[in-house]
């Protein structure tokens, strides 16, 4: 089971830091990636991290602003949004792969959690 957490309400150029809590599974055996969708549009990949944390994705449209990590110890992912910008705004999910390699194909990933929204204003 994931949980995602920490959205929120917030101005532009702003910051926020998800967090994608684990439990009931070997967290370090599986790829954690963050996805977004926002209202009537599909979902799409943000972020995504190795199971080592040595190997992470950026979509472009975030690349520079955010930042992916994990802690293994806490199985806990965690995703640091800074310059937040009106298009960031979405639900955000998080979920498992088990692929070697993190790539962003949502279909590649399972045990979507409930996903936290995040509002940024103009």
């Amino acid at each position: 089971q994931l949980q995602a957490s920490g959205g929120g309400l917030v101005q532009a150029g702003g910051s926020l830091r998800l967090s994608c809590a684990a439990s009931g599974f070997t967290f370090d055996d599986y790829v954690i990636g963050w996805f977004r969708q926002a209202p009537g549009q599909e979902r799409e990949g943000v972020s995504c991290i190795s199971r080592s944390d040595r190997d992470t994705y950026y979509a472009d449209s975030v690349k520079g602003r955010f930042t992916i990590s994990r802690d293994n110890a806490k199985n806990t992912v965690y995703l640091q949004m800074n310059s937040l910008k009106p298009e960031d705004t979405a639900v955000y999910y998080c979920a498992r792969s088990l692929v070697a390699v993190p790539q962003q194909v949502a279909g590649l990933y399972n045990s979507w959690g409930q996903g936290t929204l995040v509002t940024v204003s103009s």
